[in-house]
């Protein structure tokens, strides 16, 4: 087994291609949809400034394709030729990005490091090696939002949030799995050239008036439940997708990501430690990426520091994972919040469904707290050696004293 983890310098991909800080976003958007790329470095010379990214453009209120890119920048991880797998890991899902540059000792571009970099890399570590192996269902996220293909783009962007963070699967009437949509598919629709030309007035349609199933990719890269996580990264590299559906009897059931194995990595590379402590918690949430409420992710933060210093009595937990699902086609404003606790132990599940989301993350952590609680007596008692005789470790105390009496009375000394 590598004693050492992979670096930048082994991983990434040197000569990428940038972006002069002056050029519009128009080009930016050619070259994403040509390369199927999500950022691009922007330089000013040889100096790196940040870089342009799908979402930062998606998300912009007002601007023409001429705006220029350096007012659309995001400040991206600092990552050198050392940095580490589990490091570069840690840092992307903390910024959400897909990828980030790669600088030299004097700050120069050298190279740019992908999640699919790292997914490449991912069945050849040897620090993953256990003695057993994790399955796609154990670190994947549940499919609860899902598409049909009768549904118009109209309805999609209102879900442009969770296409950030992987695509949404699409169904038929039957519930079964046809087809997938994500970022890049909504955008070649939403920045499709408008042709001229006289039209019908009572023809006019917009872009958003084109149904799912005539813009989603298929067939859909698929996996069945119970395949190891080493075969789904190796399936992701050979179909060049982020992301693979987890299907049972055809129908979508779970969604495993780039991000869900780059978690797994960053909770089995954090070192033991005595005692455990809150700090050495890796927290990752998905599901509410851009809520514009502090108030209410402080909240959050300050609920699960809470209960994790509760958790840490009883195990050394690694990674929390806080999975937010809202029920969209519910009247109600319910949502699911599904947790996965990664430990020395092993992993444990805890969900809750209702309105109230504070409400919901200390109910799960709560259940994760007493389930952590158990695991540990268990394991204490199994460890605990037993002080009675091997010829009556069945046998009750007040019977022991009634038989020790009878052979007494039966053996008498001579």
């Amino acid at each position: 087994m590598p004693s050492a983890w992979p670096t930048a310098a082994d991983l990434m991909t040197p000569g990428p291609l940038t972006l002069p800080a002056d050029a519009p976003v128009s080009t930016a958007l050619g070259l994403m949809r040509s390369r199927g790329i999500h950022e691009i470095p922007v330089m000013r010379r040889s100096r790196l400034l940040g870089m342009i990214t799908i979402e930062s453009i998606a998300r912009r209120v007002t601007g023409a394709l001429s705006t220029k890119v350096e007012h659309l920048l995001i400040l991206p991880p600092l990552v050198t030729l050392p940095t580490t797998y589990p490091e570069i890991a840690e840092a992307l899902l903390s910024t959400g990005l897909r990828a980030a540059p790669v600088v030299g000792r004097r700050g120069e571009l050298v190279g740019l490091v992908s999640r699919s970099d790292l997914v490449r890399a991912f069945p050849g570590l040897g620090q993953m090696a256990g003695s057993r192996a994790v399955t796609v269902e154990e670190i994947s996220i549940p499919a609860s939002t899902v598409l049909h293909e009768k549904d118009l783009c109209r309805n999609v962007v209102s879900q442009v949030r969770l296409l950030e963070e992987q695509p949404l699967p699409v169904v038929d009437r039957k519930g079964r799995l046809v087809g997938a949509v994500g970022v890049r598919d909504l955008g070649a629709v939403l920045w499709r050239p408008i042709q001229g030309g006289k039209r019908d007035p009572r023809s006019v349609h917009t872009a958003l008036d084109v149904e799912v199933g005539s813009i989603m990719h298929a067939p859909p890269v698929t996996v069945p439940v119970g395949t190891d996580v080493a075969t789904a990264a190796r399936r992701m590299t050979e179909e060049d997708v982020s992301s693979v559906f987890v299907v049972e009897d055809g129908r979508p059931v779970r969604i495993l990501s780039q991000a869900s194995l780059m978690g797994l990595v960053v909770a089995r590379s954090r070192p033991p430690k005595t005692p455990a402590r809150v700090e050495d918690v890796y927290v990752e949430i998905t599901g509410l990426r851009g809520s514009g409420d502090p108030e209410l992710l402080a909240e959050i933060d300050h609920v699960v520091a809470r209960w994790l210093r509760r958790i840490t009595r009883a195990v050394r937990p690694r990674l929390l994972s806080l999975h937010f699902a809202p029920h969209a086609t519910h009247r109600t404003s319910d949502l699911t919040v599904e947790a996965r606790l990664h430990t020395d132990d092993g992993i444990f599940y805890a969900s809750h469904t209702g309105w109230n989301l504070l409400a919901g993350v200390a109910g799960l952590l709560e259940e994760l707290a007493g389930q952590t609680r158990r695991a540990r007596e268990v394991k204490q008692h199994r460890g605990r050696p037993s002080r009675r005789p091997a010829d009556s470790e069945d046998t009750p105390l007040e019977d022991q004293d009634l038989e020790k009496r009878i052979r007494d009375v039966a053996e008498p000394s001579d």
